[in-house]
């Protein structure tokens, strides 16, 4: 029952999401094209950079401190109802990945490379814990939901798993399009491999990207978007699998025997001690 209160309580909180939600799909998709490829500016973009310019303007009148805080509680009603489509999706087109073979399915361990090379370079520049919810993975909504399950959103694995969610939305989709347009016209992989790789477990990325590469490719256009979605469908299906047997096991493992080597703090103060 005081859940229920505290919910009725937010009403300017819900009402002002509603409001943004409205203003960012009336604004719809934005495409700029450049000599590399069409970036995309996707309504989910307005709608992050909206609600941190409210936030950080401090709406204390308006929506309250206090709901302002409880909104992080929010993140996980709302990717529980995605991952529930995620769920549905992942179903109905269980043929279509079936019949798209082995190499679909062996692309996930392709994302295990985000430990190796970002675990390193997060430890260096200071960061703690937090790297771990940081470079487990990509950090889309499935990962999102099984770290605020796991350790909660306020905690340091939380606090780095949102940071890359954010920052992925924010630059994912521009870096995703124009990565995708630069290494079709360099003619090095074949359209379709570059397609299955657009699949990451984003939409937003996924959208950006395959939109690109179809248009440096107009005769490919229907097979990249089906290779694009299927792989897309995999990647949500069975990265959250990867996360959880694999993933987080071997970052956790990687941090025990990285961050003692790594720790910039602990080297300054080293340095400072033999001084």
């Amino acid at each position: 029952m005081d859940k229920v209160k505290t919910l009725l309580k937010c009403w300017p909180l819900h009402l002002t999401v509603l409001a943004i939600v409205v203003v960012c799909e009336a604004v719809n998709t934005i495409q700029i094209p450049t000599p590399v490829g069409n970036i995309l500016f996707l309504p989910m973009l307005y709608a992050i950079v909206l609600g941190l310019l409210l936030f950080l303007a401090k709406p204390v009148r308006w929506i309250g401190e206090q709901a302002s805080h409880l909104s992080g509680d929010f993140v996980v009603f709302g990717i529980s109802i995605f991952l529930a489509k995620v769920a549905v999706t992942s179903g109905t087109q269980i043929q279509q990945v079936i019949e798209a073979g082995p190499a679909l399915i062996i692309q996930e361990f392709g994302n295990l490379g985000t430990i190796i090379l970002a675990l390193p370079i997060a430890l260096l520049l200071g960061f703690k814990r937090e790297a771990v919810g940081m470079t487990h993975s990509i950090c889309r909504e499935p990962n999102v939901g099984y770290i605020a399950q796991k350790y909660g959103l306020n905690s340091p694995e939380g606090r780095g798993v949102m940071t890359t969610y954010v920052t992925g939305t924010l630059i994912g989709t521009i870096f995703m399009g124009l990565m995708a347009s630069f290494l079709g016209l360099l003619g090095v992989l074949h359209p379709y491999a570059l397609a299955m790789a657009c699949g990451v477990g984003s939409g937003s990325m996924m959208a950006a990207s395959s939109a690109s590469l179809a248009a440096a490719f107009p005769e490919m256009a229907d097979q990249i978007t089906a290779y694009a979605g299927t792989s897309n469908v995999l990647s949500n299906a069975d990265g959250i699998v990867m996360t959880v047997l694999v993933g987080l096991p071997m970052c956790n493992f990687l941090y025990k025997k990285l961050e003692p080597v790594l720790d910039r703090q602990k080297a300054v103060e080293a340095e400072g001690t033999e001084e």
